[in-house]
């Protein structure tokens, strides 16, 4: 296999984010439409991460939040959202880089991305592993989730791995042949 100098992974990932970007910039700007909310994951180690000392301690990985009634002052910069919202009665400002985004899900329409964790020192130049002939799995895949799996919370941990319930659609589907 041909080493991917390139790096389709990395382009195909920050394609994705920009539109996260792109959706979060419009519901700052017009608000939700419709019956459409976010359920968001990130890792909350992640650089640029800012959350309360009480949060980061419930949520040392991993938090999901969820955009839709109860939320304010959104606003979206091209790196990152911040976001204020209420965990058990107490107000809290979070900022998120987009790189610290590892799901993306609208529940109202099904939709949503599910990210894979790239290394710094991959992005900067092909690792040994993108030279040995086994292919790597898409960078992030287009997911539909079954509508039970969805359900509101101000913030709940990040989903374990799933175990059935969903259609993984990878976009290798889509492309013209």
């Amino acid at each position: 296999m041909a080493t991917d100098y390139i790096r389709y992974d990395i382009l195909a990932q920050a394609a994705l984010r920009g539109v996260v970007r792109t959706v979060l910039a419009d519901v700052a700007k017009k608000g939700l439409p419709g019956e459409h909310h976010f359920k968001i994951t990130f890792a909350t180690a992640a650089p640029g991460v800012r959350l309360s000392e009480r949060m980061r301690g419930q949520y040392p990985d991993a938090m999901t939040i969820v955009l839709q009634h109860q939320f304010w002052d959104l606003t979206v910069d091209d790196d990152g959202f911040e976001v204020g919202l209420s965990f058990g009665g107490v107000p809290e400002r979070l900022a998120v880089p987009f790189d610290a985004v590892t799901a993306f899900f609208d529940p109202a329409v099904q939709f949503g991305f599910q990210f894979e964790s790239l290394d710094k020192q991959a992005a900067e130049e092909p690792s040994e592993a993108a030279k040995t002939p086994t292919p790597a799995p898409p960078p992030a895949a287009i997911e539909k989730i079954d509508a039970p799996a969805a359900h509101a919370a101000s913030a709940e941990p990040a989903p374990k791995e799933k175990s059935g319930g969903g259609e993984v659609v990878r976009l290798d589907r889509f492309r013209k042949k």
